[in-house]
C-alpha cells in the first residue's frame, strides 16, 4: 500500500494508474486523512472450459503407426 497527498496524486494520476498491478493499492490522503483509494480493475472472468471444443480439429490416421517408434520407451 502507497499513500500519498493530494496535490501529488493530481499532479501524478496517469502514471499512478498505469502503474498499478495487482494486489497494489493507493491511498490519497488530505490533512493526515484518507480521502480516496485506487485499486486496479480484477480482469473479466474467463469461462470454464467445455470438453468437446475442438471435436472435428484433430485427424487421427489409425493405420499410421511409424510416428510411435519415436514414442516406443514411454509404451506399456
Amino acid at each position: 500500500m502507497t499513500t500519498i497527498p493530494i496535490q501529488e496524486a493530481q499532479a501524478r494520476l496517469l502514471d499512478l494508474i498505469h502503474q498499478l498491478s495487482p494486489g497494489d493499492e493507493v491511498v490519497i490522503i488530505e490533512n493526515n486523512q484518507p480521502v480516496a483509494r485506487l485499486i486496479p480493475q480484477a480482469p473479466p472472468a474467463r469461462e470454464p472450459r467445455k470438453p468437446g471444443n475442438c471435436k472435428g480439429m484433430l485427424t487421427i490416421v489409425s493405420d499410421d503407426e511409424e510416428h510411435l517408434e519415436n514414442f516406443k520407451e514411454y509404451m506399456p
